[in-house]
């Protein structure tokens, strides 16, 4: 394993700024692995840290097959995770929001135009991300609708479902869109947390990686077979609304077969305590997402659901 400099900075108020990364392997640039990018992806980082343990154990075996290369950067915004904010600490921007980036521009700019120089190379990249709204969901492999391609090479991370997606005015600013337009294969994982760590989880994305490395003949490693995927198209999922504002529990985790009159959670008036809404399942299908905050707001989106069509 060889620690790299990928980008340095001297900032105003907190010193020197230094993204680093871990490359394992000579030869050929394969994958990529990139982590957080907001200061409360604390899931993602994890995941790296653990990809980046797993990884100098298998270097350690001679598993890195010959003239293949990796490099994982664990963190692109650990200056917002050491204070407690979700976006760049001065300006509250989004590096995610911010390729293909300039050299010349603000800091974020700086950071997504070095990064994007150093990874654009690698023949496939894999971002841990986070789900761009807060709750939890189902592990998936998410790909832009114009990179369907992929799909079958999506396959090989073995994750229970693969999420296609109409591209948003946004999705151009991200790092998979300008890594796509480069030429790299890009990948997004999704494992069901960002600001809390749940370990079966994290092992179940740290594997999907490794699984896809050795099923594309980078590494050597053993490992279980994972998921046949299902493929679910984003603009297919079923949103699930709250009619009333209150405190919200959910009776189904997400993953879970439901129903359709089956309920799914309960409203309760925050000042009496009595219950004021249910919510029920207005088809059969499988819990994709539910939002975990305690209180919601009315005409929120609370669920979403992968609806069952019955021949």
């Amino acid at each position: 394993m060889n620690k790299e400099v990928i980008f340095h900075m001297t900032t105003p108020f907190r010193g020197e700024y230094t993204i680093v990364g871990y490359r394992f392997g000579h030869g050929e640039p394969e994958a990529c692995i990139i982590g957080a990018m907001r200061g409360d992806e604390f899931q993602q980082l994890y995941m790296c840290s653990q990809l980046v343990a797993k990884l100098e154990q298998i270097e350690s075996k001679n598993g890195i097959v010959a003239n293949k290369e990796i490099l994982v950067i664990p963190s692109l915004n650990y200056n917002s995770m050491n204070v407690g904010k979700r976006f760049w600490v001065s300006d509250s921007t989004d590096i995610n929001r911010s390729f293909p980036g300039n050299p010349e521009g603000p800091a974020t700019s700086r950071i997504a135009a070095a990064v994007l120089n150093r990874v654009q190379e690698y023949r496939y990249g894999i971002q841990f991300a986070s789900f761009y709204i807060s709750g939890d969901f189902i592990p998936h492999v998410r790909l832009l609708d114009d990179n369907t391609e992929s799909t079958s090479l999506a396959n090989l991370f073995g994750m229970p479902y693969i999420l296609t997606a109409s591209k948003r005015s946004f999705d151009v600013t991200t790092l998979n869109y300008n890594w796509r337009q480069k030429g790299t294969s890009p990948f997004s994982v999704y494992t069901g947390t960002t600001e809390t760590i749940d370990e079966e989880m994290a092992n179940q994305g740290v594997s999907s990686v490794l699984r896809f490395l050795t099923r594309m003949g980078i590494v050597k490693y053993h490992l279980h077979g994972g998921y046949i995927s299902s493929i679910v198209e984003e603009d297919d999922l079923l949103p699930i609304r709250a009619d009333m504002p209150g405190f919200f529990r959910p009776k189904v985790a997400v993953g879970v077969d439901v129903v359709r009159g089956q309920l799914l959670a309960e409203i309760v008036d925050p000042y009496r305590g009595d219950v004021i809404s249910r919510l029920v399942a207005p088809s059969d299908g499988v819990i994709f997402y539910h939002q975990i905050k305690p209180m919601v707001f009315q005409n929120s989106v609370v669920f979403r659901m992968i609806r069952k069509i019955h021949s």
